[in-house]
């Protein structure tokens, strides 16, 4: 049986943060860690969570891009949770390594099924993600060849190399060899994407693979 995943809250509201507690401990899936008002009163010396369920608009002044990168250098996984009150603070998040931004007012097994599924380190494809996608001026189309285009939409799709390579005929060096220069491509372009998370948020970006389904 897998281990639950240890679970902190960041949240100054003290209110949201026991309703999002409650999902939590109801979960088999789930174990809580602890509740804290910022990121700076998370991180210790040793990593206590494997995702943090981080707030989108905090008081202190931080940025969710910030937040994000802070948490992730720490060694846990982050879900936004946002009430989209600032399209500004959305849009930020969306270009972060954030698994995904989920609206605190989604029905609670909808909004349970979404954590769980941050979890299991899964993308969660929601339609405040796919807004901030249409919305964002910042974002502009990488000029990659059309097999690069198809490397990278199968392997975004959740295919390893090797089973992209059998799909398109080609060794799997040489399908290694496409994302390295599709890495490349995306970091000229002030885009990065060194994991595969980022890989397939650039595709649903550049329209390669169906963006999340919007309500």
């Amino acid at each position: 049986m897998a281990v639950p995943a240890r679970t902190a809250i960041v949240d100054d509201h003290e209110l949201i943060a026991l309703a999002v507690r409650g999902l939590v401990d109801a979960s088999e899936h789930l174990v809580f860690e602890r509740h804290v008002a910022s990121v700076a009163d998370l991180v210790r010396p040793m990593p206590d969570a494997d995702l943090v369920l981080l707030d989108l608009n905090l008081r202190d002044g931080s940025s969710p891009s910030e937040n994000v990168e802070a948490v992730r250098s720490w060694g846990a996984e982050v879900l936004v949770l946002t009430s989209a009150e600032n399209p500004y603070l959305v849009r930020d998040a969306s270009r972060t390594a954030a698994l995904g931004i989920v609206r605190k007012a989604a029905p609670s097994p909808v909004l349970l099924g979404a954590i769980e599924q941050a979890a299991r380190g899964e993308m969660v494809a929601t339609s405040e993600w796919a807004s901030a996608l249409d919305t964002d001026p910042l974002l502009k189309a990488a000029p990659l060849t059309s097999r690069e285009r198809e490397v990278l939409s199968a392997y975004a799709s959740g295919l390893g190399a090797k089973e992209v390579g059998e799909r398109l005929f080609v060794s799997e060096n040489t399908v290694l060899d496409h994302l390295k220069r599709i890495r490349s491509v995306y970091q000229q372009l002030g885009r990065p994407a060194a994991t595969k998370i980022d890989l397939y948020q650039r595709s649903v970006e550049d329209g390669l693979i169906p963006a999340p389904i919007r309500d």
